[in-house]
């Protein structure tokens, strides 16, 4: 586990824009369950394709996008350590991988961006991408 005020200004890089964070299953869950609309949540990491890409992307596309989704949450890898594994358990059948970005439509999964997709990019290309997903999804 990463100390808290090592994750702090990550974990802020999200909330401060809106982002709800979960730090249980239990929430992960409830606000799952029997939900209507569009979630996104991104499975944030400490590593430098978060910091370079990820959240910079995320950011981008939820602040230019026409298409919105209805709800942010995030969770925190390597930490949150009980939200990253339910959120894990319902982005299966995709392996695990931090940073991920999960779209969920009426509380099933409906686009996954694996780490492998995001490492190598640039947060211009991530945004990009999201902003289709949101302009299908949402």
């Amino acid at each position: 586990m990463y100390p808290e005020e090592l994750v702090a200004p990550m974990r802020a890089d999200l909330t401060e824009v809106g982002f709800e964070e979960f730090k249980t299953a239990d929430q992960v869950a409830e606000h799952l369950k029997d939900h209507k609309g569009t979630s996104l949540m991104v499975i944030n990491s400490v590593c430098g394709c978060a910091a370079g890409a990820a959240r910079p992307g995320v950011k981008w596309a939820v602040q230019q996008s026409p298409k919105k989704p209805d709800n942010l949450t995030t969770v925190f890898a390597g930490v949150d350590q009980e939200a990253v594994a339910k959120a894990r358990e319902l982005t299966a059948p995709y392996p695990p991988s931090s940073p991920s970005i999960a779209l969920f439509k009426d509380g099933e999964l409906v686009h996954f961006v694996e780490r492998h997709h995001i490492e190598g990019r640039t947060a211009e290309m991530i945004g990009n991408h999201l902003v289709q997903v949101f302009e299908e999804y949402c």
